[in-house]
């Protein structure tokens, strides 16, 4: 009877400091095995030379090979082009971040019919990537999509051939984005940066709503206007957002995945590829079977996404804590 009351005692005592971990523990047990246990898993795979296949008995074909798979890494043409677009991607896909901020500014206005212009510009962020992959594939297309309408309409004109039909001479003709090698990157990351902007878009929108018109009362009173009050008044009060915005779009490009599937495969020879596709094509698409390999392309950018991310949360603590 007195150890039950001394352990209802101890329960009541840290009654606060458990009650959080209670209800975050089913997430905790989903998180580890879904998420961590793989995670070590893949990274022990990459130690391996195995092509995913058991023999009759039911053990696996995987042989141990150190850190061959890491040394052949250093030689391999593909794992440097996909790097490189990685961190084209990381460059380029942060520009979302102050368009997002220009247009949550626009859309932070009292005029009439905001709200349709509102859910207009949030549109994109609710449809599938795939969805706008397809879309953007469409777009780019020399023959019939925008660019490719727009671009015969500048420079072809209609002739008439010796069947007496009409048909287009264009004096050069329109670029084929997505199958040029030197544009076919660039094409998927502006495809990405429509739902990415508006992502941003609406994190600056709540940060607006929560903006201190006191403070911007204070500084009209002195004098502020236009930039002077964006820069010293609202982007301060704007950097909680601003934080999110930069940790989801450096995690979105580093984890890019979905348009290249649909707009490329990788191509043209592999000159789109980003690290997180040509894992996958190297060990788990219908040509690969090399998961050591793959498993080792998937160390890597987890190492990488892990150094920002350990950045982003160490910031997140240090601001917590006041400091």
């Amino acid at each position: 009877m007195s150890q039950f009351q001394n352990s209802q005692s101890w329960y009541k005592r840290n009654q606060l400091q458990i009650a959080p971990w209670l209800f975050v523990a089913p997430a905790l047990f989903f998180f580890s095995i879904y998420v961590i246990i793989p995670i070590f898993q893949s990274i022990s795979i990459s130690f391996y030379e195995w092509n995913g296949l058991y023999n009759a008995a039911g053990e696996s074909t995987a042989k141990w090979v150190g850190f061959d798979n890491y040394v052949k890494l250093m030689d391999d043409d593909n794992f440097y082009t996909s790097l490189k677009n990685n961190l084209i991607w990381l460059l380029l896909f942060m520009a979302a971040v102050p368009i997002g901020l220009a247009l949550a500014l626009f859309l932070n206005q009292t005029v009439t019919g905001m709200r349709f212009y509102k859910s207009m510009f949030f549109f994109p962020f609710v449809i599938s990537q795939v969805v706008v992959g397809l879309i953007f594939g469409w777009f780019y297309n020399p023959e019939f999509g925008v660019v490719g309408s727009i671009w015969k309409a500048l420079y072809c004109e209609e002739v008439t051939n010796i069947m007496g039909n009409l048909t287009s001479k264009c004096s050069v003709q329109p670029p084929n984005i997505l199958g040029d090698e030197n544009w076919a990157t660039y094409g998927i990351i502006f495809a990405g940066l429509w739902p990415q902007v508006a992502y941003c878009m609406i994190l600056y929108l709540t940060g607006l709503n929560n903006v201190s018109p006191d403070q911007i009362e204070a500084a009209r009173l002195d004098g502020a206007r236009g930039f002077k009050m964006l820069r010293y008044v609202i982007l301060p009060q704007l950097a909680p957002a601003t934080f999110l915005a930069v940790v989801v779009t450096v995690i979105g490009a580093l984890r890019s995945f979905d348009m290249i599937a649909i707009m490329t495969r990788g191509g043209p020879y592999g000159s789109s590829n980003v690290l997180a596709y040509y894992m996958y094509e190297t060990a788990i698409s219908e040509y690969g079977d090399r998961y050591g390999y793959g498993s080792a392309i998937a160390t890597v950018l987890f190492l990488i996404m892990l150094v920002y991310i350990s950045y982003f949360l160490f910031k997140m603590y240090r601001d917590e804590r006041g400091q």
